[in-house]
């Protein structure tokens, strides 16, 4: 009887993986398919030759989708888990949905600061340096060789990372056990660099996030039609039409010779176009879309706005009068015992319009500051290395999202999320 309990347990346990496995596959590959077309959106259509050099941007454009799909993962694990222990709470014992369980959120956890370490610190470098590789003097030319040189630098750069750590560790902490540590590699040192590359996307988002929550009032004001007030926009459109037509006679009545004052006049002419087309989206979209739309979605960004400000005010208090309040890394109750907000159901929604709020003003912030604002894409005019670029930020600012979110109180994670476990490392930063 014993065997035949402890052979039904081998086999629950291998389906519970096999359909965990399935899972994870089934969402990964949604999220590489819609990472791909976004990625194929901006990338340069002159990059596609037929040649060596196709070869060398397909493979970087292969591992540019699967580092934005893990970064998508990892920003959407954050909403999936919340939602699914309210789901669990509120369908206990549904047959339907014991396929959503504790081991499932922590293996897609699992997986995804495996693949962020992967992706940081692997095939985000490989693909930059093969982009740039041309393979050494005096071997024949070829993917082989590039490959060999990528693979070289690679080698120098992990070795210039880790001799650089050593130091910086010999200089704050010269002792023997400290420094006994790093020839671990699994179980401290690439935990410890996790950690350092989560410092400084925490520092990033704390940049970014105040930009990007100002910054958004103004994106949304130039994606959605505002309202005309007191304004004739028949009378602006015949005007600019006129304005236009004007500067068409004078660049077709200049000669070729002047090309100073054609390119200037080419110039002005695209800016009016683009007024022109501006004013004739405006008229055209509905007295719904003008007086409705529009005035609804500031509201929101405004309630939200205030919302998560407000939240931060109220845990930097805490933080000041009450000890307790600061995160500890202790295990919680477990998936599905206990709701994650005073709230219910309610509560938890709130946290995540709170979490992609924060996220998207983060991205905006980024591509709002002045250091990073060549890094924004063109439409099919964004070449592979500054794709690469835009995919590494993008994997720094979701590997500490919920690190910033779980410490500015903006959301509280669940306190089953703990993170992988890497041989008695506890919570793998980034990740806690």
């Amino acid at each position: 009887m014993e065997g035949q309990d402890e052979v039904s347990a081998r086999e629950q346990h291998f389906h519970s993986q096999v359909r965990e496995s399935t899972i994870c596959f089934l969402l990964f590959a949604i999220l590489y398919v819609v990472s791909y077309f976004i990625i194929t959106r901006y990338k340069r259509k002159s990059d596609e030759q037929e040649d060596e050099d196709a070869i060398v941007n397909r493979i970087s454009l292969f591992l540019s989708t699967f580092t934005l799909a893990v970064s998508a993962g990892a920003v959407l694990l954050l909403p999936f888990s919340i939602i699914s222990n309210e789901i669990l709470l509120s369908f206990p014992q549904n047959y339907y949905i014991q396929w959503l369980n504790g081991s499932l959120i922590h293996g897609l956890w699992n997986l995804a600061s495996l693949f962020s370490n992967l992706c940081l610190f692997v095939l985000m470098p490989f693909a930059f340096f093969f982009l740039e590789s041309e393979g050494f003097a005096g071997l024949k030319k070829g993917i082989r060789a590039r490959i060999l040189e990528t693979l070289v630098m690679l080698i120098l750069l992990a070795l210039l990372i880790l001799g650089m750590v050593w130091v910086a560790l010999a200089l704050i902490d010269n002792d023997a056990a400290s420094m006994e540590s790093l020839y671990d590699l699994w179980e401290f040192y690439l935990p410890y660099l996790y950690s350092c590359i989560s410092l400084m996307g925490c520092l990033l988002l704390l940049l970014c996030t105040p930009v990007g929550l100002s910054r958004m009032f103004t994106v949304m004001g130039q994606l959605l039609v505002k309202p005309a007030i007191l304004e004739d926009l028949d009378e602006q459109i015949y005007i600019i039409t006129l304005e236009e037509e004007a500067l068409q006679r004078r660049l077709n009545g200049l000669s070729s010779s002047v090309e100073h004052n054609i390119t200037e006049l080419e110039q002005e002419l695209d800016n009016v176009k683009t007024l022109k087309t501006k004013l004739e989206r405006r008229k055209k979209a509905s007295a719904w879309e003008r007086n409705l739309v529009y005035p609804a979605v500031m509201v929101l960004l405004l309630i939200e706005t205030s919302i998560s400000v407000l939240l931060v005010a109220c845990n930097i208090l805490c933080l000041l009068v009450d000890e307790t309040a600061m995160p500890k890394g202790t295990r919680g109750p477990g998936i599905g015992n206990a709701s994650l907000s005073a709230f219910g159901f309610v509560g938890a929604a709130l946290e995540i319009i709170l979490i992609f709020y924060l996220m998207v003003s983060s991205v905006v912030g980024f591509y709002s500051l002045r250091f990073f604002g060549n890094f924004i894409p063109k439409k099919d005019d964004t070449t592979m290395t500054k794709i690469i670029g835009n995919c590494v930020s993008i994997l720094v600012l979701s590997s500490a999202l919920p690190v910033m979110s779980r410490t500015l109180a903006l959301m509280w994670p669940p306190l089953f999320i703990q993170g992988p476990q890497l041989s008695g490392m506890q919570a793998v930063p980034g990740r806690v």
